[in-house]
């Protein structure tokens, strides 16, 4: 049987992701663990076999999956499992990924990634923010492409995202059922499609419950959503304003900032304050105590994106619009009743 990538990651000791990276050639993998991978792929004979495809249909058999490094880098649990959901429908129909990343500054001169310039990818899936510059230049080789987790406002596109909005409406309702009613919103990267429909829902959610918005009850940071800038917004926001009982927060990332700052303030987590996140991350089991959190399946949102793009490649048309994947309230050990109740 021939050799998967699967195969190549386990003998050498890394992701998936980091094998595609390797294959792609792309600089942000050390030169130790690309040779390691290398090895691996010259040891086990592993080639993508997509030569008679190619022959008879004129199409190269991959599928480029581009993230920015940032993303790569900083949320690389939630973007790597939607690589794998693109990763393993892929191969029901016989595509091959190319995973590479690009900088956040994409310059098309410089940045455009190798399987675009040698026209080696049938189409292409954009996952986490999309420079505009890209979303360009992929109109303009008029290339089969799908967004995940992202969408240009501006421009019409083919999405799939899942159910941010009616998440948080979600969360809110549980918060509300232990009776809460202040209730604090932390985020960053506010101008992100996914984030500003979480900041709409908790909005939503108030306003069904007759309860007032407030901004002494929110604190969004000009940063990145990330476990530090969970702690800064929180700290900032105890400065504001300590009368709240809960917080809803835009990820899990921030959520573990703020279930650290609260703690190091002396606060006891769920008793004086609740806390909810969103994405379902694997972390949110390991904090003390668990994360409840609004739960996405990312390996669906690849798998829907790679089934959407194949129908594009085939049919030769351009579907667009936004596939919503729904998304479930997972209750852990981070929120209770107020004090109360």
């Amino acid at each position: 049987m021939a050799a998967t990538i699967k195969d190549v990651a386990r003998k050498a000791g890394v992701a998936f992701s980091t094998v595609s990276l390797v294959l792609n050639d792309r600089a942000n993998v050390s030169p130790e663990t690309k040779e390691r991978v290398r090895r691996a792929i010259e040891e086990l004979n592993y080639r993508p076999k997509h030569s008679a495809r190619s022959l008879a249909s004129k199409q190269t058999g991959n599928i480029g999956f581009i993230l920015t490094d940032d993303h790569f880098s900083r949320a690389e649990p939630f973007y790597t499992k939607i690589f794998l959901g693109t990763e393993f429908e892929s191969r029901l129909y016989n595509y091959y990924i190319l995973l590479t990343t690009i900088p956040p500054s994409f310059k098309a001169a410089t940045d455009t990634p190798r399987f675009l310039r040698e026209h080696n990818v049938d189409g292409v899936i954009l996952a986490g923010h999309v420079p505009t510059a890209l979303s360009k230049l992929l109109d303009e080789l008029d290339i089969p492409h799908v967004y995940v987790d992202y969408s240009h406002q501006k421009k019409q596109s083919n999405v799939v995202m899942m159910d941010n909005l009616n998440g948080a409406k979600a969360a809110m309702k549980h918060l509300f059922q232990l009776g809460h009613e202040k209730i604090a919103f932390i985020g960053a990267e506010i101008t992100h499609p996914s984030i500003s429909s979480r900041f709409e829902g908790y909005k939503v959610a108030l306003a069904d419950a007759s309860i007032a918005y407030s901004e002494q009850l929110i604190q969004i940071q000009k940063t990145f959503l990330s476990v530090e800038e969970g702690f800064n917004a929180t700290e900032i926001l105890l400065r504001k304003n300590r009368n709240f009982t809960a917080i809803l927060a835009a990820n899990d990332a921030m959520a573990t900032g703020a279930l650290q700052c609260l703690k190091k303030n002396g606060y006891k987590i769920p008793q004086d304050v609740s806390i909810v996140g969103f994405d379902n991350i694997d972390a949110g089991t390991l904090t003390m105590p668990q994360l409840t959190t609004v739960n996405i399946d990312k390996e669906e949102l690849g798998a829907i994106a790679v089934r959407r793009l194949i129908e594009m490649i085939n049919s030769k048309k351009q579907f667009l619009g936004t596939i919503y994947t729904p998304v479930d309230l997972i209750i852990r050990e981070s929120t209770s009743p107020t004090a109360s109740n």
